[in-house]
């Protein structure tokens, strides 16, 4: 099938910044990996996974529709060097991958591109209700508790 060469575009896009937050949150688990902060560990190793099946469904996607994905484009990576910026940079980045999604979005309905704008729904949904809200929750949780408080309950693994 040969889709709308604009939707293929913003498909490709959306699929640097999916590939960028991969990379940005498998540095940071890294990191917490490296400082015993299991729990935040084991959470952003979950979430960089979930960021390769949503780069893996807009890859599908731009296949089907006729395209070529490009996997070697990256949005800017925001690493951050201690535990509140590297949670405010996940934050960031997940804001704007939402903003972007929103804008594909719009586009799909434009051109009538009913499918795509069902695979970006989900995609949006997963980044709004999991990612982000957790993400809030961690730096509303420093606000209320304190970093070191914080940081004493990331030590453990979860489990």
């Amino acid at each position: 099938m040969q889709g709308n060469p604009q939707v293929i575009a913003t498909l490709n896009q959306l699929l640097a910044a999916e590939l960028s937050s991969v990379d940005q949150y498998f540095v940071h688990s890294q990191m917490y990996h490296n400082w015993g902060y299991q729990r935040l560990y084991a959470r952003i190793d979950h979430e960089r996974g979930d960021e390769i099946g949503h780069a893996t469904r807009l890859i599908e996607r731009i296949l089907f529709l006729g395209g070529i994905p490009d996997v070697a484009a990256r949005t800017a990576l925001r690493i951050g060097t201690d535990v509140p910026a590297m949670l405010k940079n996940d934050l960031d980045t997940e804001y704007e991958v939402a903003a972007a999604l929103k804008q594909a979005i719009v586009l799909c309905e434009g051109v009538q591109d009913f499918v795509t704008r069902r695979v970006l729904l989900q995609l949006l949904d997963d980044t709004e209700q999991d990612h982000a809200h957790w993400l809030e929750q961690q730096l509303g949780l420093i606000q209320a508790v304190g970093l070191q408080n914080y940081l004493q309950s990331q030590v453990e693994a979860p489990g």
